[in-house]
Parts: C-alpha cells; sequence; structure tokens
C-alpha cells in the first residue's frame, strides 16, 4: 500500500542557502526558446535573476536572440551567449536549465514527431549526456522529448501529468526519483515531490495559477535555488515559495494576475521567507 506523503515543512526554508560576504549566490545557465515560445525562458531568467548573481541565456533559435537584446534595455542581469559559445557558460555555470519554450511534439491524438521536435531531442540528449556531473532542471519541452536514459544523477525534472506519463509511464513518482537518480517536481493543484524514493506534497495554488508560463517561474526558481542547495531542498523550497506567491497575488487581485506577476512576486516571498 503506498504510503501518504506528508506535507511540506515550511521551516525548511530556513536552511536554503543565504549569500552573505563571500558566500556568492552562484551563476545559472539557461537554454530554452523558439519562434514559438519567447516568453517561457523570459520569465525564467527574470525569476532566477532575482536570486543569483548572473544568469546566461541562450537559444538554438536566432530569434530569441533578438527578443533578448530588446528585454537587455530594461532586465541588465543577464548574460545573452551565442549559441556556438554555450559549452564554455554552461561549465562555468553551478546550475542549468533546459527546456523552457524549446520546440516539443505537435499534439494531437497521438504526438506527432517533427524536424522542430527532433531538434529538441538532439540538442538535450546532447548536453545531458556531455555535462552528466552539471547540476540540471529539465523542463517542458526538453521534458517532452527526452528518454530516461539520458536524466544525469541529482538533477530536478518539473514536469506536468502528460510530460511525466510520456517519460515514466504508469511507474509510480517515488519509485521513479530512486531509480533515476533525481528529483520530480510533479505539477498540479497539488504539488508532488519526490526523491531518493520518498514524496512530499506542496499545499498552495489558486485557479489565477493555471494560466501559461506559471511553470516557467517555478524552473528559473528551481535552477537559481539548486545553484546552492541539494536538489530535493531546491525543489520543495521552489514549489512552495512559487504557490505562495501565487496565493499572495491572489488575496491582492483574485484570480487576475499573469506569469509575469508571478515572476516579481517570488523573489518577495522568498525574502519575506528566509527573514
Amino acid at each position: 500500500m503506498e504510503r501518504e506523503a506528508e506535507a511540506f515543512n515550511p521551516a525548511e526554508v530556513g536552511k536554503l542557502f543565504k549569500p552573505e560576504g563571500e558566500r556568492r549566490a552562484g551563476m545559472v545557465t539557461i537554454i530554452g526558446g523558439s519562434e514559438l515560445f519567447h516568453g517561457a525562458p523570459i520569465l525564467s531568467l527574470t525569476t532566477a535573476s532575482k536570486v543569483v548573481e548572473m544568469v546566461f541565456f541562450s537559444s538554438p533559435d536566432p530569434s530569441v536572440g533578438e527578443v533578448a537584446s530588446h528585454l537587455k534595455s530594461r532586465l541588465s542581469s543577464f548574460i545573452w551567449v551565442p549559441w556556438e559559445e554555450v559549452d564554455r557558460y554552461i561549465e562555468k555555470s553551478d546550475a542549468v536549465l533546459i527546456g523552457p519554450g524549446l520546440m516539443r511534439y505537435r499534439q494531437g491524438t497521438n504526438p506527432v514527431e517533427d524536424d522542430a521536435s527532433q531538434k529538441t531531442r538532439e540538442i538535450t540528449k546532447d548536453f545531458l549526456t556531455r555535462f552528466p556531473e552539471k547540476r540540471w532542471v529539465i523542463d517542458a519541452g526538453s521534458l517532452q522529448v527526452m528518454e530516461v536514459g539520458w536524466i544525469p544523477a541529482n538533477s530536478i525534472l518539473t514536469p506536468n501529468d502528460k510530460e511525466y506519463a510520456g517519460l515514466f509511464g504508469n511507474m509510480d513518482p517515488a519509485e521513479a526519483s530512486k531509480k533515476y537518480n533525481c528529483t520530480i517536481v510533479l505539477k498540479g493543484a497539488i504539488d508532488k515531490v519526490c526523491t531518493k524514493g520518498e514524496c512530499i506534497k506542496v499545499i498552495g495554488g489558486n485557479t489565477g495559477m493555471k494560466k501559461g508560463g506559471m511553470g516557467d517561474t517555478l524552473a528559473g526558481l528551481a535552477v537559481a535555488l539548486l545553484a546552492r542547495n541539494d536538489a530535493d531542498l531546491a525543489a520543495s523550497c521552489a514549489s512552495y515559495i512559487n504557490k505562495k506567491a501565487g496565493d499572495r497575488l491572489h488575496r491582492k487581485t483574485g484570480p487576475n494576475f499573469n506569469a509575469d506577476d508571478l515572476a516579481r512576486e517570488v523573489p518577495k516571498i522568498l525574502g519575506m521567507l528566509q527573514k
């Protein structure tokens, strides 16, 4: 009989690394974006840039670079990295996020593979297998096209129900986290965070968080926290803080907020909880 998952203890947030004096917040790389999905990695980097000292951002799609150059005028705390140079920025980063906004399989009765999704698959396999020692957060487009054999040890995966089923089938998340030595944040009305065969549930959130982009904010926070924290702590705290930020917005405006609002609210909640 499956054991009921315990609820996340908010006191865990107090265990997160705090940059003080010579203790630096770390650097992260975000790989994502496409001609169709410009906004997803922007939400991730906006969130991450409030927590770490620097975000390096790159995309296989040149059109995303044009968006990044416009964004630079109002958000200076990231560096746009040309695609051919991304390897050396991965090497110098403390954690890496891959997947937000990358093209995925076209949806229908059955997912359909095309050239764009095949490119995402090749990129994802290449980076995950060439840099297995890095701290990875794997999200969105990458989750939808990858194979379980590519999962690096101690990485964080942030699937919704469909993405989880596509990758792990009907395997229990606790079992999957143990078998593949990773931390899984199974997103939903109640997030289920599983690592080393054990799960906790993170309660919170509201109808306003059903809009697009909320998961991109979560992924950005997760990679920022992973730069200086263990995967299980980074993942569970990211889930909790993301939901708390959404609930605070809901108290102010009801469901009338979007992912841009959430990305601005997350660092406020993190700061409040760390005091």
